[in-house]
């Protein structure tokens, strides 16, 4: 479904991405676990056309969208949730979800029943939600959009364990019932719970790739250290 071959990225002269490449096949969850400033975001940033791949191409449902525009991206259905969720703040949960929809088998109904507290907090501001329904509100939107890949940029930062939980479970639930999934996380037991495949990101470069069950303990200790929930 997404295939990365040997992508580079730069931020004025400095490179971000050296040579990555990955696949996302579908109806899989794949996590790209690194620490802070490894280009776990700049990678998500260049597949939905934020960020520019300076060489290497980027593929997803066998067509090649390396230098499309991100409304050309998102519309061959691609959902992005960023890390800052990019919910809008002065809008109700109902108003975020309507501006979101787009037809198909994803509907209000469907994402509450994912996300029940949701429909409790229809009325409110998205700025009265706590970090966790907002994080709820911002996977619920992209899921309106009826992606088949769906990119998710550290949806555990900042929430208090019980409500990583609950994120776990939602994620547990779409791999069962919903997109593929690209999943940025730094808490590699959280990602390793979940995912089919696991891509290890340091420095700009995929350090190491393989099932969940085959992580080592080096790879850990080198690229990742220690962030669990």
């Amino acid at each position: 479904m997404l295939e990365l071959r040997g992508v580079n990225t730069f931020y004025g002269a400095s490179r971000i991405l050296r040579n990555v490449s990955l696949r996302v096949p579908p109806g899989k969850l794949v996590a790209l676990l690194g620490r802070n400033g490894a280009g776990k975001s700049t990678l998500l940033k260049t597949i939905v056309g934020q960020a520019a791949a300076q060489s290497g191409r980027v593929r997803f449902g066998g067509g090649d969208i390396t230098a499309a525009q991100p409304w050309r991206i998102a519309r061959a259905g691609i959902a992005y949730v960023p890390e800052a969720r990019g919910i809008f703040p002065s809008l109700t949960v109902a108003e975020n979800l309507f501006l979101a929809r787009r037809g198909g088998e994803w509907n209000e109904e469907k994402v509450f029943a994912l996300f029940p507290p949701l429909k409790k907090r229809l009325r409110h501001g998205g700025g009265e939600l706590s970090g966790g329904e907002q994080q709820m509100l911002a996977i619920a939107r992209a899921l309106l959009q009826n992606p088949r890949l769906l990119l998710l940029d550290e949806p555990t930062e900042g929430l208090a364990p019980v409500v990583v939980d609950e994120i776990r479970r939602c994620l547990a639930g779409l791999k069962t019932a919903g997109p593929a999934i690209l999943l940025v996380e730094q808490n590699h037991s959280f990602a390793a719970a979940l995912a089919d495949q696991i891509y290890v990101l340091g420095k700009g470069e995929i350090r190491w790739h393989g099932a969940p069950a085959e992580l080592r303990a080096d790879v850990v200790g080198a690229w990742l250290g220690v962030h669990d929930v």
